[in-house]
């Protein structure tokens, strides 16, 4: 990811936070093959574990599971099977992630208004916030392997307990309660946990960045705070209030690097 030092503000807890907020990210892997296209991509959402919440370095794990006849995970599987490393189930490819917030948008020049009166010299831009996690990928696709089947039974609780918690909101306190697993027939749930392979990644390069107008001037930046708020809609304001964030978050670390 290409990291403009203005734009690389976003802390490791921040990254997580993004992952957890986004949580369908979009895999991407490149695998020599001769069956299946070299780079192939799928949208999966992922569970993202981290031991210790008060870190500011730890960069997690992520667990998500994809289809079985997905062309991808045919040719992951292809590729572990050549491999022959001890059963280790390894890639021995790295592999990305990607997570957007949908939070994005264009900016105008119009939205520039102390700059473009006086130079003109402005252009438009597209302001978004996203991570990417790098990592090896253990893939659990043996369906008869108790440690395959464990991982999936686990990954889709958790998954579904978070979708269902933090997305959706269900949790039972003046709201619906969550939907189980549990609540499915239990051989519905097998039978169709035979259709999946899982996916577990440790992460060992996590990148991003919010790009969010930090580059302007205070007049600029008020431009494009304010000219988001006309926009009169529900991703304006959000987009209002994260250039705003961000500009604060700049000036709060430039204040504190000089004192």
């Amino acid at each position: 990811m290409y990291l403009r030092g203005v734009h690389a503000d976003a802390t490791i807890p921040m990254l997580r936070q993004l992952i957890r907020n986004n949580p369908l990210g979009i895999l991407t892997t490149a695998i020599t093959s001769s069956t299946y296209p070299l780079i192939q991509s799928s949208h999966i959402p992922f569970v993202l574990d981290v031991e210790d919440e008060s870190s500011d370095t730890e960069l997690g794990v992520l667990r998500g599971h994809i289809a079985r006849q997905n062309p991808q995970t045919k040719a992951m599987i292809d590729s572990l099977e050549s491999q022959q490393q001890g059963g280790t189930n390894v890639l021995e490819q790295e592999v990305l992630v990607l997570f957007n917030s949908p939070i994005q948008h264009y900016v105008t020049p119009k939205f520039y208004v102390e700059t473009k009166p006086t130079t003109g010299k402005v252009v438009p831009t597209w302001n978004y916030a996203a991570a990417q996690a790098y990592g090896r990928a253990k893939i659990y696709y043996d369906s008869k392997s108790t440690e395959s089947n464990e991982f999936l039974s686990k990954q889709l609780r958790d998954l579904s307990q978070y979708c269902e918690t933090s997305v959706m909101g269900y949790t039972g306190i003046d709201k619906p309660g969550p939907w189980e697993v549990s609540d499915a027939p239990l051989r519905y749930v097998e039978l169709l946990q035979k259709g999946i392979i899982g996916i577990e990644i440790r992460i060992e390069r996590l990148e991003g960045k919010f790009k969010m107008s930090q580059e302007m001037s205070q007049g600029d930046s008020d431009g494009v705070i304010k000219g988001f708020q006309r926009l009169d809609s529900e991703i304006g304001t959000e987009m209002a209030k994260i250039v705003e964030e961000r500009r604060d978050l700049k000036a709060a670390r430039s204040a504190k690097a000089k004192a």
